[in-house]
């Protein structure tokens, strides 16, 4: 019977089943906190800098201050995966906006609460790694710079929700979400890519995509086997008669789409750029990161 997990809250860790929150804490009343998703491969943690980065970012851009550094933060992460002794797997960062009454005004809450959960993850079986997802158009769009800015990772993932219940619905395992100009932004929880006579390209920033960790990290693995790479505007036209497409994502890596709206992407099987990058990824993921049991990278450099 396997050990149930520790989880940190505030500065101390607990059993799972012990592991509570308010009902007055306004992540869960509201939706009001940001989170990260974070894996970690082999006894590292990959790219932990840039997801505290983008956790502080997105506490900024909603007002909120988180109460410890971001050494602290990171530190926070490492101790909770090492105590539940763990080398391969998924880490949910989450900063709520903390206790408070049950209006609306975050200046009611008494302090943020910082939650850590380091678990093990499988997003996707590994046949559909083999031969690709069945992707579906979601009407539920992204929403806008106008509202909430997409570049913020929010507690509030309602439309993803909505737009993952259309994919199921139709049969796929992922969506498509449109910008509301009508523009190819995301899928439900990864960023797009497609390939079209050797070049590659995916949306901007500005499309109202969130600028994803793994997106950039395919993006300089892509540009450092020597493809054009452009951050362009697409339309699901680019999409239906792409050579390739691929999703990235924290939980779901590198993964092939081998239908899209019912048609069938190049020949119905990742194409050779898909794999390439799939198997740059793997490497990069699994030889870099922020190290969990240092006495044991220390004893491996050494050796």
């Amino acid at each position: 019977m396997s050990q149930p997990l520790k989880i940190h809250i505030d500065g101390h860790l607990h059993d799972e089943a012990e592991a509570k929150i308010s009902v007055f804490d306004h992540g869960l009343l509201y939706g009001d906190g940001v989170f990260e998703g974070i894996r970690f491969y082999c006894g590292r943690v990959f790219r932990l800098d840039e997801h505290i980065d983008r956790l502080y970012d997105s506490a900024k851009a909603i007002h909120l201050k988180i109460p410890i550094s971001r050494h602290e933060m990171s530190r926070a992460v490492v101790d909770t995966i090492r105590a539940n002794d763990l080398r391969d797997g998924y880490v949910r960062l989450v900063v709520t906006r903390g206790t408070g009454t049950l209006g609306l005004s975050p200046y009611r809450c008494e302090r943020p609460s910082i939650i850590v959960i380091a678990s093990t993850i499988s997003l996707y079986p590994e046949e559909k790694y083999e031969h690709g997802l069945t992707v579906v158009t979601c009407s539920t769009r992204r929403p806008t710079h106008a509202s909430l800015s997409p570049s913020v990772k929010s507690l509030n993932y309602l439309s993803n929700v909505m737009a993952k219940i259309e994919a199921i619905a139709a049969g796929a395992e992922e969506g498509v979400m449109l910008n509301e100009a009508g523009h190819v932004a995301e899928c439900t929880g990864d960023n797009i890519f497609v390939a079209k006579d050797g070049k590659l390209a995916t949306p901007p920033v500005s499309a109202g995509i969130l600028d994803g960790i793994t997106r950039k990290a395919v993006i300089e693995l892509a540009r450092a086997r020597g493809y054009e790479l452009r951050e362009v505007e697409l339309t699901r036209y680019e999409i239906y008669t792409a050579d390739e497409v691929f999703l990235t994502g924290t939980a779901a890596e590198v993964v092939p789409v081998a239908k899209y709206d019912e048609r069938v992407i190049g020949d119905g099987t990742p194409g050779p750029i898909t794999r390439e990058l799939m198997a740059d990824f793997r490497n990069l993921a699994q030889t870099t990161g922020t190290p969990i049991y240092e006495t044991e990278a220390a004893a491996a450099a050494a050796s």
